[in-house]
């Protein structure tokens, strides 16, 4: 499977799976975030992770487009006006932009619970012990363990409230805000394929160092992108005093550590034997973008 493959079938099922029912407000805006244009880099991980360890991909397509309503749930609220206060996302104006701040609000909310249930009403093929584990890792990743605990520190951490060692907390930023979500797809791809303990170590590393790079590439088009390429308003923030690579090290110091990480990436890849197109892709199209060699 190619990567344009994956998304084509992402973007069908997420459409299918989100039907508009009454009350169709709520469900017009869980979907306008959801279905807006995107990478799907999250749902394409899950599926190529269970493919990778030989798995059935399709078998994955239900927990790989619960990941993305996720992602969209995250977004939602980041781009609230009590949190990052964003105007446009993907090109096209936030949730709270098009719906209104309560409904934003709802609608994330929605979406955080709409989402294990789209796994456990389509994956009962794969047996409930198997749905355990798969929820354990989406509720382990999208709480207070995981997303929202980035989300915490990253609004602590505004205008140099940082408590303890500043690059501990960066760290703990980009694994909780962007690394987990990664993590999660690919290590739920892996349990869907019957992947070994060992198996799932690998793919983890594998996600949390390609997480915190995709994070510190973030970090770096923030200042150096446009709107057109982003899709967001840019410079929001340096200009908020945020915690963030560029911030702490420069332009230069976070390219160089960007392909540092990209290249442990590689080897990853290499060490454990890892065959997969896509995870290639991904790395290419971050170091791309960036414009590092």
């Amino acid at each position: 499977m190619k990567m344009n493959d994956y998304i084509e079938i992402v973007d069908k099922k997420l459409d299918e799976f989100m039907p508009i029912e009454y009350p169709e407000d709520i469900f017009k805006a869980m979907k306008y975030t959801v279905t807006l244009p995107g990478k799907r880099l999250r749902p394409v991980m899950c599926l190529e992770s269970c493919r990778v360890f030989g798995g059935n991909y399709e078998d994955a397509i239900p927990t790989a487009c619960a990941i993305e309503m996720l992602h969209a749930q995250t977004l939602i609220h980041d781009d609230l006006p009590c949190m990052d206060n964003d105007d446009f996302r993907r090109g096209k104006p936030t949730n709270h932009k098009v719906f209104g701040e309560a409904n934003a609000v709802l609608a994330g909310d929605a979406l955080l619970t709409f989402a294990p249930q789209i796994i456990v009403k389509n994956s009962k093929n794969l047996g409930s012990e198997k749905l355990i584990k798969i929820l354990e890792e989406y509720f382990q990743a999208g709480g207070a363990y995981g997303v929202i605990a980035g989300q915490v520190v990253d609004i602590e951490s505004e205008k140099g409230n940082v408590q303890g060692d500043k690059g501990e907390t960066l760290e703990y930023i980009h694994t909780h805000k962007t690394a987990d979500l990664f993590k999660l797809a690919l290590r739920t791809g892996a349990i869907i394929a019957n992947a070994t303990d060992e198996q799932i170590n690998e793919i983890t590393e594998f996600g949390q160092i390609l997480g915190v790079a995709f994070q510190i590439a973030d970090d770096i088009l923030d200042e150096i992108s446009t709107f057109e390429e982003m899709g967001k308003t840019l410079g929001k923030d340096k200009n908020a005093g945020k915690l963030t690579y560029t911030a702490m090290y420069g332009l230069d110091e976070s390219k160089n550590k960007l392909s540092c990480l990209l290249d442990n990436c590689y080897d990853i890849i290499r060490k454990f034997d890892i065959k997969s197109e896509v995870f290639v892709e991904i790395i290419s199209g971050i170091k791309k973008r960036v414009g590092i060699k």
